[in-house]
């Protein structure tokens, strides 16, 4: 895609260290060529004000562009607000304040004036002057890592970081003239279209082969197959449970509190913080840190106040409706606002990893609440609304050791597949990065490029899809 592109035949010092050379005739020029807006708009509905879609940062964070057709949460406005913040084709929204660093200043694209849809609360809205800068071109300036960085040294915070308006007007943009920009916009967006094409087919790889890890757990975790043979047991017996259907005549069907219990031990002096993630587990903060490559935000106060984990614990947490109880794999401390459970009897915790993690088991676990509408959290009383499947020991064990060999194959194909993401990801960074400060020339590509209809689906929905990595569901706490 970059092959045949050459540098720039003349360049110069940009004056901004992190920006570097920029063609002779490009300007560089501060955010100030834009005007900025930061909304106050928030999520609660006011009799005396008008309704509202509300565009939130989680909207921004997750999309590459701002589209109308998109589920924006309803909210309401004043009518001064809306006419401020309301979205024009070609605006910019930046995230202005988050909970990590790095987070600060994702843009996204808005494509189509929306006269019911507002900025939201922590975005701060951009609306380039037409003469001077491209709307598209300033979003993909944005996702340089060179004009990024300045909002990343401009953030202030200790456990949230946020922009103030002059170190958002403050920010250095190379800019090339109009018809220039444009030609980068063209250029870029239609690498876009190529790599979105790309993770999509890496998605749906993953997804075969997430749905064919599942019915192998499933199968064996509630005894449709010997592992040892292969092949149906002998006979079955109803299980009175509708998640798990018949099971082996031999296999128990106990009730789950019978098989673990809560730890109610608070946090020991020397207790580790440790993350629950759906993608690894309860790990401690550090290693998540390692597997992710960043830095997450840590508890200092009121550490007594958390709940000891000991390992092969499992955590359970408002998010278990997701991805099922969490194992531990390394002994510390978590937030008291979690179950943690512990084996009451004695059993192959490698078997009930495996079932926690089923889908099976965790739309019986969903069906216990209703906290998507009430804001109930998950706890011991829903775990144990769910009866388990209760094997021989010899058992449990033959089914986790069949289950860890059986999937490693699908996770290190997943684990590839993944990688394979990572590169390309890297690639379009350092791709647009070399285009918006001029360390390419694409005018003659953009010119050669066929008009293409603009695919509906974001870069970011299919990124997510296949990342496999989520934010631990303790990394972002703000209580003990």
């Amino acid at each position: 895609m970059s092959a045949n592109l050459k540098p720039y035949p003349a360049m110069k010092d940009s004056g901004v260290p992190w920006l570097g050379e920029v063609p002779t005739y490009w300007e560089v020029v501060r955010l100030r060529n834009s005007e900025m807006r930061v909304s106050n708009v928030d999520k609660h509905a006011k009799d005396d004000e008008q309704p509202v879609r509300l565009c939130n940062y989680v909207d921004v964070y997750k999309n590459d562009r701002i589209r109308s057709g998109m589920a924006f949460m309803r909210a309401t406005a004043t009518t001064d607000e809306i006419e401020r913040f309301r979205l024009q084709s070609g605006d910019v929204l930046i995230t202005k304040d988050s909970e990590a660093w790095n987070d600060i200043g994702v843009p996204a694209l808005v494509e189509d004036t929306q006269d019911d849809t507002v900025s939201g609360y922590h975005l701060a809205l951009l609306r380039p002057f037409p003469e001077r800068v491209d709307g598209g071109y300033l979003f993909r300036a944005l996702q340089s890592p060179a004009v990024a960085y300045q909002f990343h040294v401009e953030a202030n915070g200790v456990t949230r970081y946020g922009l103030s308006h002059s170190a958002i007007r403050s920010v250095w943009l190379p800019l090339p003239p109009l018809s220039e920009q444009a030609a980068i916009v063209r250029f870029l967006d239609h690498a876009d279209r190529r790599i979105r094409r790309y993770l999509r087919a890496q998605q749906q790889l993953v997804m075969l082969l997430e749905e064919q890890k599942q019915a192998i757990i499933h199968q064996a975790i509630t005894g449709q197959i010997d592992v040892r043979t292969g092949r149906p047991f002998p006979a079955y017996k109803p299980s009175g449970v509708e998640w798990l259907g018949e099971v082996p005549e031999r296999w128990q069907v106990c009730r789950s509190k019978r098989m673990f219990r809560p730890r109610r031990e608070l946090a020991r002096p020397n207790d580790i913080q440790l993350s629950a993630t759906q993608a690894y587990g309860v790990i401690s903060q550090r290693r998540y840190e390692e597997r992710v490559g960043r830095k997450v935000v840590r508890i200092l106060r009121h550490l007594e106040k958390r709940r000891h984990v000991e390992v092969d614990d499992f955590v359970m947490s408002m998010r278990s409706f997701q991805g099922g109880l969490e194992r531990a794999w390394e002994s510390g401390c978590i937030r008291s606002s979690y179950i943690v459970l512990r084996p009451a009897t004695k059993l192959v915790v490698g078997y009930f990893g495996h079932l926690f993690k089923s889908a099976g088991y965790i739309n019986a676990l969903r069906s216990t609440a209703n906290f998507i509408r009430d804001g109930q959290d998950l706890n011991f009383e829903n775990y144990c609304r769910v009866d388990l499947p209760l094997p021989a020991i010899e058992e449990q064990q033959r089914i986790a050791q069949f289950l860890e060999q059986a999937t490693t194959a699908i996770r290190l194909a997943v684990e590839r597949y993944r990688g394979q993401v990572d590169l390309i990801r890297e690639y379009r960074t350092r791709l647009i990065a070399d285009v918006v400060t001029g360390k390419l020339d694409v005018r003659a590509a953009a010119a050669r490029l066929p008009d293409e209809v603009e695919e509906l689906e974001p870069l970011d929905e299919a990124d997510a899809l296949i990342d496999g990595e989520d934010e631990p569901t303790d990394a972002l706490a703000t209580a003990p």
